[in-house]
């Protein structure tokens, strides 16, 4: 899933809608090897509050900084719409740290690449985001621990 929305973000910068949820459901239930479904549901509560906090600073910075009447023009909704789908795929020290650590690998793909996205003005976010989670994702597999789903 994390595959179909970076090549869809990069290529198009559209995304299906519901490749969102998917990424989050299936999140929730990678971690129900190793946690209880009560643990699971705090930790995206928790998560989910970072989230909105999160797209709340962004809100008002567009208000006031930018000077945007809509927050869909300094962000897409489907990287909002990631945003959210993250918040159930991880503990709440691995999400935060992860969450950081991918808007920083989302950066230095963006400077690295915005050569080669001539024809778009825009930044593929979700597509950068899901890069990075997917070899995270990868990383975790073939080292087999459940550090992302411990803390």
């Amino acid at each position: 899933m994390l595959a179909i929305i970076t090549w869809q973000d990069i290529k198009e910068r559209l995304v299906y809608w519901f490749c969102y949820p998917l990424v989050g459901i299936l999140g929730f239930f990678n971690q129900k090897p190793f946690l209880e479904v009560d643990t699971i549901i705090v930790n995206s509560l928790v998560n989910l509050s970072l989230t909105a906090t999160v797209i709340l600073i962004l809100w008002v910075y567009c208000k006031i900084i930018l000077k945007k009447k809509l927050i869909n023009q300094s962000i897409g909704m489907g990287d909002v719409l990631f945003f959210l789908a993250l918040t159930f795929c991880f503990s709440i020290v691995s999400f935060y740290v992860l969450f950081v650590f991918s808007l920083f690998f989302s950066l230095l793909m963006h400077f690295l690449l915005k050569k080669s996205y001539k024809e778009h003005t825009t930044i593929p976010l979700a597509g950068y985001m899901a890069v990075f989670f997917a070899f995270v994702y990868t990383a975790t597999f073939f080292m087999n621990c459940n550090l992302l789903f411990a803390y």
